[in-house]
């Protein structure tokens, strides 16, 4: 962070992309809540400007290059007079800085996120396989950042100040009921806590064994308090709401993230394939909200700010 500066740095990735807007304007309102530095990057690959036999013209990359940072910076411009930044920001300065690299942008994103507080990053838009709906660089981020990532759809709108969180017994579950609870504090906001029991179907009919004990909704209910105590404290707590819900964990947490301003998820997988990297419930969640998603894995790095490459002028 510069000198001075408080709170976390926030990273997120602009392209000129419709997602790519509404996640620097998530970036920057939620740095205006929470004191935070925003670095807005921007990446684009060398082999877009040179191929083979032709040597590079290193006139026309830094022409690319600077080009690309004056529409960053109007881009920022315009993003500060957008209402969801105005309203949190009054007369607050965000510390902005941007920064335009060569290389392959969920690369890039990445390796700047390390020691962020968060990385923003706007999806891609609708397609017809899970990749293609979330998009390339925001699949990347949400499976292999060093830091949480928020992954924000263009258009979608907030009806109430509610951030839903999934909870179980998992420590990376914990970790996303504590983000969860920072940032409904900073919005202002509840947060509403669900555990989801999975039912388990047979397909024969012969000896079906029966439920276990404490395996009941009720059960789920008093199990999920316990999880809300252990991560908060012993409570009261009147600004969580605890729910356990029957049925498939990443259709219920879209369900009940309709109209709020943030679904906070763990993911947990450790497999070597991005999808399952990321995890089926924490993909399901992220491509299909109707809200901004913040995924949390269970590394998390040291927060410690790299030298910025250029500052926006007139923020900071």
């Amino acid at each position: 962070m510069t000198e001075g500066s408080t709170g976390d740095r926030i990273v997120v990735g602009v392209d000129g992309s419709p997602g790519g807007r509404a996640a620097l304007v998530w970036a920057l309102a939620s740095a205006a809540r929470a004191g935070a530095e925003v670095e807005v990057v921007s990446a684009f690959p060398v082999d877009a400007v040179w191929s083979a036999p032709y040597p590079l013209d290193t006139h026309l990359v830094e022409a690319i290059r600077s080009d690309t940072e004056a529409r960053l910076r109007r881009t920022v411009d315009d993003a500060m007079t957008d209402p969801e930044v105005a309203g949190p920001a009054l007369d607050r300065v965000i510390p902005v800085h941007l920064t335009v690299v060569i290389g392959d942008p969920a690369d890039e994103l990445v390796l700047r996120a390390e020691g962020a507080g968060l990385l923003v990053v706007g999806s891609r838009g609708r397609g017809a396989v899970a990749s293609a709906l979330l998009g390339s660089v925001a699949l990347h981020c949400s499976a292999h950042s060093p830091c949480p990532v928020v992954v924000v759809h263009s258009g979608t709108s907030t009806s109430t100040p509610r951030v839903v969180v999934g909870i179980d017994d998992t420590p990376v579950s914990h970790a996303a009921l504590a983000e969860a609870v920072q940032h409904a504090r900073l919005l202002g906001a509840d947060v509403e806590a669900v555990l989801v029991c999975q039912p388990v179907t047979y397909w024969s009919d012969i000896a079906v064994p029966a439920p276990p004990v404490g395996g009941s909704l009720e059960a789920a209910q008093h199990r999920a308090e316990d999880i809300v105590a252990a991560v908060l404290g012993p409570g009261p707590h009147p600004d969580v709401q605890v729910v356990a819900e029957t049925g498939a964990p990443g259709d219920v947490l879209v369900r009940r993230a309709t109209g709020a301003g943030l679904l906070v998820i763990g993911s947990r997988s450790r497999s070597r394939l991005a999808g399952l990297l990321l995890g089926s419930v924490a993909l399901h969640c992220v491509v299909h909200a109707p809200c901004p998603v913040l995924v949390v894995r269970p590394q998390r790095t040291r927060r410690a700010t790299p030298d910025p490459t250029t500052a926006a002028p007139g923020h900071g």
